[in-house]
């Protein structure tokens, strides 16, 4: 029994190692080919972000739009803060974000904002600007180090009062159930 166990964890392993390499090499070839072609990065760049910005069915703002509109309501904010590169945040776009009970909750009670943690473009909010900072393999906006701390993890749901003052974070994938559970216990309902 100890060895079919054994197996089995090897087999996990080295099914883990050779996703891992294989995800970094189809990277690694992606920037080569983008490298190589300027006009090609910036028209990709551009249609990631604009695909993550029409997901869901949820009229998503960017934190410059949020930021000059006044609060009709006092809703709340919700800050989708991802990657690119993100698997589980195109998963979250894909399921989370397209059902009607999370749609319906989310555009009664808040304002939706997403985020692209490692935007290269400068960002200015409350009174700040917010610069990318290269760091790592792809860098990171400086706003994304403040909003998630330490824990620059993807994806993560940052809540916001009425004034855009941060309530908390909340790291990790969500199904549809868990993020109503989380937004209920945000707006107290």
């Amino acid at each position: 029994m100890k060895h079919i166990y054994k197996i089995l964890l090897l087999g996990l392993v080295s099914t883990s190692i050779f996703l891992a390499c294989s995800g970094e090499n189809s990277n690694n070839q992606n920037s080569q080919i983008n490298s190589a072609h300027p006009a090609k990065k910036a028209k990709s760049s551009k249609k990631a972000e604009n695909s993550h910005m029409n997901t869901g069915g949820l009229e998503w703002l960017t934190f410059e739009q949020a930021a000059k509109m006044k609060n009709k309501g006092s809703k709340k904010y919700l800050v989708d803060v991802y990657t690119d590169w993100c698997g589980w945040c195109k998963v979250m776009d894909k399921q989370t974000f397209t059902n009607p009970e999370v749609q319906a909750f989310l555009n009664e009670n808040f304002h939706v904002i997403k985020f692209n943690a490692e935007q290269k473009e400068a960002i200015d909010f409350r009174g700040k600007k917010y610069e990318w900072l290269p760091a790592g393999r792809r860098g990171v906006n400086k706003l994304a180090m403040e909003l998630l701390g330490s824990r620059l993890s993807y994806p993560t749901l940052v809540y916001l009062d009425e004034n855009m003052n941060k309530i908390r974070s909340s790291p990790g994938f969500k199904k549809p159930d868990q993020l109503l559970s989380e937004l209920r216990v945000i707006t107290g309902s």
